[in-house]
């Protein structure tokens, strides 16, 4: 196009200054230019993930979350893929976690909805399934066993509401599910006993029993609970095609 002589580089060098600076909103016209003007190869890859990087730091989760998918359609087997599957978990975590924390116990627990974080759980950990090597793993794995805990912490949260409201049934089923799908977080003691309890007001003795036998087993035994403050701070993108 001799009207617009910019080269695919200088659009790219501009577009990533503008993305530096904060200026997100011109970064991403200026990676939507390089997109459709270079469609193909490294450049459009490229284009596709600093948008969506863009949306993310605007604080935009829908958009980026759209790229993201989009471009581990387009790129299956995209040798950045792994940056793609850490900055999906980051957008579901960042935009979520805090949020989900204050009010988890500010409100009725069964209406707080975990479907972002559960998002981000499983984003990082197909990251750290498939490329245990990655650079971005390490962090992933602390951020996973964060939202494992925090997870643990809902279905707690609602077992506990079901219970004080003498509904045993549904408050088992619920303290069941820690011990099933977060199986090593400290919350499985309290969901053992809840199940106690529960099951003492339904007068199962022998599940009561039971319970009791595994919750003394494991009663001493001391939990790590993750904190943020261990999480790194992932300002520098190292997914960049060109050097």
């Amino acid at each position: 196009d001799e009207k617009s002589p910019a080269t695919a580089d200088e659009l790219s060098t501009a577009a990533k200054s503008d993305s530096a600076d904060g200026k997100y909103e011109r970064a991403i016209k200026g990676f939507e230019k390089l997109q459709s003007r270079f469609p193909y190869g490294r450049y459009a890859q490229q284009a596709q993930i600093e948008i969506a990087y863009a949306y993310y730091k605007k604080g935009e989760p829908a958009p980026a979350l759209s790229g993201l998918e989009r471009f581990v359609k387009q790129f299956p087997n995209s040798e950045h893929l792994d940056y793609v599957l850490y900055l999906k978990g980051l957008v579901n975590f960042d935009e979520n976690v805090n949020s989900f924390v204050t009010t988890l116990f500010g409100q009725d627990p069964a209406d707080r909805d975990p479907a972002p974080l559960i998002a981000a759980a499983d984003a990082f950990d197909e990251l750290i399934s498939r490329y245990p090597d990655s650079r971005y793993t390490g962090d992933a794995r602390l951020r996973h066993q964060y939202l494992q805990v925090t997870l643990a912490k809902h279905e707690i949260a609602v077992a506990s509401y079901y219970l004080r409201r003498g509904a045993h049934v549904a408050a088992i089923n619920r303290a069941q599910s820690v011990l099933t799908d977060y199986p090593n977080t400290p919350q499985t003691r309290d969901a053992l006993q809840i199940m106690v309890q529960s099951y003492a007001a339904l007068g199962l003795d022998d599940l009561k029993l039971d319970t009791q036998r595994v919750l003394d087993l494991n009663i001493a035994k001391d939990g790590i609970r993750p904190s943020r403050a261990n999480f790194q701070e992932r300002e520098t993108r190292w997914w960049q095609f060109w050097r």
